[in-house]
């Protein structure tokens, strides 16, 4: 690593170096997915974001244990303590038994990932299977004072945490201004709290509750805050390096979560807190509710109205990417169209690249161009520079082509080796060979032909390289020059 790595914890509000607890094993825990459904963009763009951080803390330290859960149970509809559990009610929507649901959706849901690259964690738990270390935990902080039984089932007494603790330190809320907030709302267990703002750590679950265990209180089901902290802390420890998920998970998911877990082991809980932003489509957030979601399956099938056409995996990926972890990623075909053509160039690029072979005087410098590269990774994994610089690259690979410019091998061999570790194993980009969509080889004869064009230009060879501009015109296609290279487009 070339420089130290800093990170945005939202826990500070601030840029932060990051320093591990054990430089030998980076812990990283991230919220995964509740199955009841398959994956969408949304959940694209957070788990291709943690992957990418996933990857890097791989390439830098010596060894990351990653765990991800799978949420089973306990994930209630309204994503407090009201209203259905959600794989519950699609299990009678469905009319099967909801572990067939979980495992149908989960299924899905590694099948989409397994598409766009995303690494396997070490360890997926699931709430199901970790009921006793739930009970023991919340046993634990009945018996501290921080929890109270009320008709079987378990609340947590946000205001006895907050007289010795914070709560709210993650979100920036005040336990006032969220008593002051919830205080016109009309729920049906709320009678059953001393305060609005308490939270369930466990669920009294009538007859008909198709997912329920025996528990000190009676029959029931964990709440959907207390999975996470019980399973992060079996598997990483007490206290742990990085705790990540979507910032709509901020509060209060990951407000209980430190809540409960600093409560029950009285010391800090995760040291740095990262949140991806959220995707919105055409400007508008993405949801179910408004009709405008679109699962992984559909953007690589096409089969959504709101897609133009169907687009790989790599280059839903690559779209991803090419925005900064915790910025908006905003949804049209025109960016998707953007993507499909950048991502096609840099692999072709690359193609380009392992094809020269050369032995001369080297007469590049390697240095700045891979410190940059590390530089913006090590800036909170800015991977849009990351993109932007290897596009930067380019250039070398045309220069070399056309003997502008000359490289030893043994430069060469590090230049191909820096594409190779960030396209390949720190973007998590692969190769994809057409599948003959009339799109995808539009896109690939046009990268080539304004491949033939740039080397053209290297060689100041402007006749040739006006002569291919101006056929292009004639067929209404416009070629543009930038400073990032030449893009084309159809004139209407």
């Amino acid at each position: 690593m070339k420089q130290s790595l800093r990170v945005y914890n939202t826990l500070s509000r601030s840029r932060e170096d990051f320093k591990p607890i054990d430089k030998q094993v980076v812990g990283m825990y991230v919220c995964g997915p509740t199955v009841y459904g398959d994956a969408h963009l949304g959940h694209a763009k957070s788990y291709v974001s943690f992957d990418l951080i996933y990857r890097y803390l791989k390439h830098v330290f010596p060894k990351v244990k990653y765990v991800q859960n799978i949420t089973d149970v306990g994930h209630l509809t309204d994503d407090a303590d009201e209203g259905d559990d959600k794989i519950a009610k699609q299990s009678r929507l469905e009319q099967v038994d909801p572990m067939a649901v979980v495992e149908k959706y989960m299924f899905n849901y590694f099948r989409d990932m397994d598409a766009l690259n995303v690494l396997r964690a070490d360890i997926y738990p699931r709430p199901s299977g970790h009921i006793p270390e739930q009970i023991e935990v919340i046993q634990s902080l009945i018996e501290k004072g921080y929890a109270y039984e009320v008709n079987g089932s378990v609340y947590f007494d946000v205001s006895k945490y907050d007289t010795t603790f914070d709560y709210g330190k993650l979100s920036g809320r005040s336990i006032e201004e969220l008593m002051e907030g919830s205080a016109n709302r009309t729920l049906n267990a709320q009678s059953e709290k001393r305060n609005s703002i308490d939270f369930a750590l466990w669920k009294k679950a009538d007859a008909t509750h198709l997912m329920q265990w025996n528990s000190p209180w009676g029959k029931g089901y964990p709440g959907w805050h207390i999975e996470c902290s019980v399973m992060s802390q079996k598997y990483l420890g007490n206290n742990f390096d990085i705790h990540g998920g979507g910032l709509e998970n901020a509060f209060p998911h990951h407000e209980c979560e430190i809540a409960q877990a600093e409560a029950h082991t009285n010391q800090p809980f995760a040291n740095y807190w990262l949140h991806n932003n959220m995707v919105t489509i055409n400007g508008q957030k993405m949801g179910k509710s408004l009709g405008n979601g679109i699962f992984c399956h559909e953007l690589f099938s096409g089969d959504n109205h709101q897609l133009s056409r169907a687009y790989s995996p790599m280059t839903v990926r690559f779209f991803i990417l090419q925005s900064h972890y915790r910025s908006t990623l905003d949804f049209s075909n025109e960016a998707l169209e953007a993507a499909s053509k950048g991502f096609l160039r840099l692999q072709k690029g690359l193609e380009r690249l392992d094809s020269i072979d050369v032995s001369s005087k080297s007469s590049i410098e390697l240095d700045e161009f891979e410190n940059s590269l590390y530089q913006a990774m090590n800036d909170d994994f800015n991977s849009p520079i990351v993109i932007a610089k290897l596009f930067d690259g380019l250039k070398m690979v045309a220069e070399l082509e056309s003997g502008k410019s000359m490289m030893s091998d043994e430069d060469l061999n590090r230049l191909k080796n820096i594409y190779t570790t960030f396209f390949y194993d720190i973007l998590g980009l692969k190769t994809e060979e057409s599948t003959g969509n009339s799109n995808e080889l539009t896109d690939e004869l046009m990268e080539l032909i304004i491949e033939f064009r740039t080397a053209a230009k290297i060689q100041k060879d402007y006749a040739t390289a006006d002569k291919i501009r101006d056929k292009l015109k004639s067929l209404n296609i416009e070629i543009k020059d930038q400073k990032e290279g030449a893009s084309w487009s159809f004139e209407s």
